[in-house]
């Protein structure tokens, strides 16, 4: 699939540990987006943050958080992601949910021809 020029960046905003039927949270909204036929999710761990309680989460030695925040972002068309929010509606108890037009460039491996030797690429 390619996707290229205007898209959508769904970018969801969760603890480590938030669950969804006894899984990770953000385990099952990766599943989902790949069960709904998104383009492609990333989980990012952050080191630290605080949300609406206002409680700092922290990777910091002296002060181990077991609920880091985390930042789960999904592109694809705006139809496709705006059709994934229900989902989203369903599973989240908590956290927060940003959405922004993007312009996608997609780069993909150049396929080597039969007769191209492998590791060799004009």
């Amino acid at each position: 699939m390619k996707l290229e020029g205007e898209g959508l960046l769904l970018r969801i905003f969760i603890g480590e540990s938030d669950r969804w039927e006894h899984a990770p949270l953000y385990e099952a909204i990766v599943r989902r987006a790949r069960e709904g036929g998104l383009a492609g999710a990333t989980v990012l761990r952050g080191v630290e943050g605080f949300g609406a309680e206002s409680r700092i989460h922290s990777a910091r030695i002296l002060r181990l958080s077991q609920d880091l925040p985390l930042v789960i972002e999904i592109i694809d068309t705006a139809e496709k992601v705006r059709g994934f929010l229900p989902e989203l509606d369903e599973m989240m108890a908590d956290g927060m949910v940003t959405l922004e037009k993007v312009q996608v460039i997609t780069y993909q491996p150049k396929r080597r021809s039969s007769t191209e030797p492998a590791g060799e690429r004009s």
